[in-house]
């Protein structure tokens, strides 16, 4: 059988090689994106594999007349793909998801920044400004560490701040008894009120939309941080700078962000940023702004790659498939 795999990028290749080999699969690759042009390069495929690609009804269309059925995206969300339509068409959808060390990790890494005023102290060096004015951070053990969604991420994120002994609550629709024997499950009000830190984990869905919103931010303390590796949906953004700019929140750590879709994965060195609120986030100095690269490890991207092809061979053969979403 074969796959035809869009949008391969050069970090993929050795991984694509390596698991063609492993599974006895033909992948037909391309670096190109999945397009209605593009999509006649499936012909003859049952299944593909793409990245974050918008894929709405025009290239569902392109898809389905080319004989795809089913689509597997090489990401955890798949907000990019209409659900919907596809299952109008009769067509199937799967995501995949990676080792949860690549994003905890990340997380961890970012609080820790944030509290310890990294990016002024980088800031400052550069310029040898040397001096301790507003240097000053605060140290985990005193902090109390809220992580909203305690999916396979989020539950990765508690494990590693078991070890830097701060209180840690938790919030989600479903508990985890896993969870509960390091964090204490609250109800969303009350892990907004107490926290320090504040870490999103959750996929983007309708129900989430702008969960942190102006009235959320209201509920926080005065010097909280925000923390987001999950979707930048998750934040209202002009909320967030408002809190920001009135003095309501101590600071952010964003690695996602609204609207980043065509900017973030590109060289626009020396171009205007054509996302204000980006531009004005990143000149704030107690906010970090990373593109979009938590996940970013060799073996994510391993995983990634490996996962999206089992997930195809899955639905060829009708064997039990974790992924498929629709």
């Amino acid at each position: 059988m074969a796959i035809t795999v869009y949008s391969c990028r050069q970090d993929e290749m050795k991984f694509l090689s390596k698991f063609s080999d492993k599974y006895h699969v033909e992948l037909n690759r391309t670096e190109k994106p999945l397009t209605v042009e593009t999509a006649a390069l499936a012909r003859g495929c049952r299944t593909i594999s793409i990245l974050t690609t918008p894929v709405q009804s025009d290239v569902l269309n392109a898809l389905h007349a080319n004989g795809v059925e089913y689509l597997s995206t090489r990401t955890i969300g798949y907000d990019h793909i209409n659900i919907a339509y596809a299952k109008k068409l009769d067509m199937h959808v799967g995501n995949i998801f990676y080792s949860p060390n690549s994003v905890a990790d990340y997380t961890v890494m970012l609080i820790l920044m944030a509290t310890r005023r990294m990016k002024s102290i980088l800031c400052h060096a550069l310029v040898q400004n040397y001096s301790l004015r507003g240097m000053q951070g605060r140290e985990l053990p005193n902090l109390t560490v809220g992580i909203i969604g305690t999916g396979r991420i989020g539950r990765t994120v508690i494990a590693r701040l078991t070890g830097f002994g701060c209180h840690i609550l938790a919030c989600d629709l479903h508990e985890s008894e896993e969870v509960k024997a390091f964090a204490t499950y609250v109800d969303l009000d009350t892990l907004l009120r107490k926290s320090d830190v504040v870490t999103l984990h959750m996929p983007a869905t309708k129900d989430n939309y702008h969960m942190m919103n102006q009235e959320n931010f209201n509920k926080m303390k005065k010097d909280a941080i925000l923390i987001n590796t999950g979707r930048g949906s998750l934040v209202d953004t002009d909320a967030l700078i408002h809190a920001l700019e009135a003095g309501c929140l101590g600071g952010a750590a964003l690695d996602v962000i609204e609207n980043e879709t065509g900017l973030y994965y590109k060289d626009l060195q020396d171009q205007p940023l054509a996302n204000r609120n980006l531009a004005l986030l990143k000149s704030f100095p107690n906010v970090i702004v990373t593109p979009h690269t938590a996940f970013y490890t060799d073996q994510a991207v391993s995983d990634m790659v490996e996962n999206s092809i089992q997930s195809c061979l899955a639905y060829e053969n009708g064997s039990p498939n974790p992924w498929q979403i629709i």
